[in-house]
């Protein structure tokens, strides 16, 4: 169904229709566990994105999204999309994919690790120790002496680490759709807490550019769909449409690229925290985004399903999203405030 492309710098998407599937249950399950998949790492990183304001550790501290980064990452991202697609017609794709598994599996594990971590502190028996470590690397001696590497960590932490290669280890092996999901859930999670727009307009400029983007390379070339089907990396969520027939070795998947969850989901996330600083105790703007997000990927899938041809997913995701807390905005007269 969806996939998006780009490697690890670019995280926009289009969607797409592989072989064609008989029935109708089998459908209706991939694209329904697909819209359910993309909901969780929005709901619960834009939650954390609260927290993470708040946090006073630096190793959680957010990275700052201005409206001159809004305004290039569409340059970047085509750039990048538009070299991996070279690199699939130069090099061998065997090759390539290798060399980009070992890199997401070490992104992967510490994604992973880093999603657990508030879990982990829940769950962690009171009855066990939990020893601090720190990892520091420095360079040079006495007053010249600086810091490279210092990075604080517990057992908590290690557990949490365990846990996440044998994620790592099973995705490398065996390129199973549960451990691509995993891995992709833990990106889409990560990138909605820790991503973070500076106000709304730049929000607008960076969804707007993306908006361009994703149309011209999915219906102006065939460059992002190539990509997206010959890059083996775990930025797309995937579900298999024989499923009911096949069981956990089906092979005709339905996909939706980590892009068109991420992108939606920082301004869906930036909108909550709006909420928060109205001190009204009410969600309505990210409510809003939300409903409209969940209203835009159906629409996706509805004229993906309907032409059986790639779509771009933020055509129908940005105007929703943007469109729908405007309108909310206007009615309620905090237009100005929303955008201040």
């Amino acid at each position: 169904m969806a996939d998006v492309e780009q490697g690890s710098a670019v995280p926009s998407g289009s969607a797409g229709v592989g072989s064609f599937v008989s029935t109708a249950e089998g459908t209706a399950l991939a694209y329904g566990s697909l819209v359910l998949m993309a909901l969780l790492p929005i709901f619960f990183g834009a939650l954390r994105s609260v927290g993470c304001c708040k946090s006073k550790n630096s190793s959680d501290m957010p990275e700052t999204i201005t409206s001159r980064d809004a305004a290039r990452f569409p340059i970047i991202a085509s750039c990048t999309l538009f070299g991996l697609y070279l690199f699939f017609k130069i090099f061998s794709e065997e090759y390539i994919n290798l060399l980009l598994s070992v890199y997401f599996f070490v992104l992967g594990i510490l994604a992973l690790s880093h999603t657990m971590s508030p879990f982990m502190n829940r769950i962690f028996p009171t009855s066990l120790p939990n020893k601090q470590y720190q990892l520091l690397f420095t360079q040079g001696s006495g007053e010249n002496k600086e810091e490279i590497v210092n990075y604080e960590f517990d057992t908590k932490d290690l557990v949490c680490l365990g846990i996440s290669s044998v994620v790592g280890v099973w995705y490398l092996l065996k390129k199973h759709w549960i451990a691509n999901n995993v891995f992709g859930l833990a990106f889409a999670l990560n990138g909605v807490e820790l991503l973070h727009l500076n106000n709304v307009s730049t929000g607008c400029i960076l969804l707007g550019g993306l908006f361009v983007y994703d149309v011209f390379w999915v219906f102006g070339t065939n460059v992002m769909v190539t990509v997206a089907k010959s890059f083996e990396a775990p930025i797309k969520l995937v579900f298999p449409r024989d499923l009911l027939e096949r069981g956990l070795e089906a092979s005709n998947f339905a996909m939706l690229g980590l892009g068109d969850i991420v992108i939606p989901g920082i301004f869906i996330a930036l909108l909550l925290r709006f909420d928060v600083s109205l001190k009204k105790n009410t969600q309505t703007y990210f409510c809003t985004s939300f409903l409209a997000y969940i209203f835009g990927l159906g629409l996706t899938m509805f004229v993906m399903h309907t032409f059986k041809h790639a779509q771009p997913a933020l055509l129908y995701l940005v105007p929703a999203c943007i469109g729908f807390p405007v309108i909310m905005a206007l009615v309620k007269g905090e237009l100005t405030e929303m955008f201040r």
